[in-house]
């Protein structure tokens, strides 16, 4: 294996990768009694057959470990009306209990959080973790699909929230 020589520093890798642009979503899984969440604009489908989808957590946020251990979370695609629920779980140390009662949500067959405003969900069992750099890539095969809610979709591009 051979190494590559960096050209490009973290920042203009972030400005340049920013261009493209993103849906936004929440990941949830529960783990005992606590609900965990984040925001995450790296969700992407991956297979029709099975059906597949994945999403990146970071290695030191406190989600990573507790969906690794749980091995089932939930994505529920946000709408542009849920931009602060999108800002809220992208923040870092916020409070664990009761923090998705803030919206309202119901549960899906894995006792996972999805959020009735939503556009979509998607529910899912864990099949393979791949290592990323400072991530984990986790790959679920999907238990449950669903389109809670109509809207346009939140955005995310070059750094900020739009809507179409």
């Amino acid at each position: 294996m051979h190494s590559i020589e960096r050209h490009e520093d973290p920042g203009t890798y972030r400005k340049v990768v920013g261009r493209f642009a993103t849906g936004v979503a929440i990941v949830t899984t529960r783990l005992g009694e606590v609900d965990h969440a984040m925001t995450v604009n790296s969700f992407t489908s991956v297979s029709l057959d099975p059906l597949l989808v994945l999403f990146c957590a970071e290695k030191v946020a406190r989600f990573h470990d507790a969906v690794m251990e749980a091995g089932v979370w939930g994505v529920s695609v946000l709408p542009a009306s849920m931009e602060d629920a999108s800002r809220f779980f992208a923040h870092r140390g916020r409070p664990l209990n009761g923090q998705v009662q803030r919206w309202p949500h119901h549960r899906g067959e894995s006792g996972v959080a999805l959020f009735d405003g939503a556009i979509a969900t998607v529910e899912c069992a864990t099949t393979a973790v791949h290592d990323g750099g400072d991530h984990s890539i986790v790959v679920g095969e999907v238990t449950g699909l669903g389109t809670p809610s109509d809207g346009a979709p939140l955005l995310y591009h070059e750094g900020r929230y739009r809507t179409l």
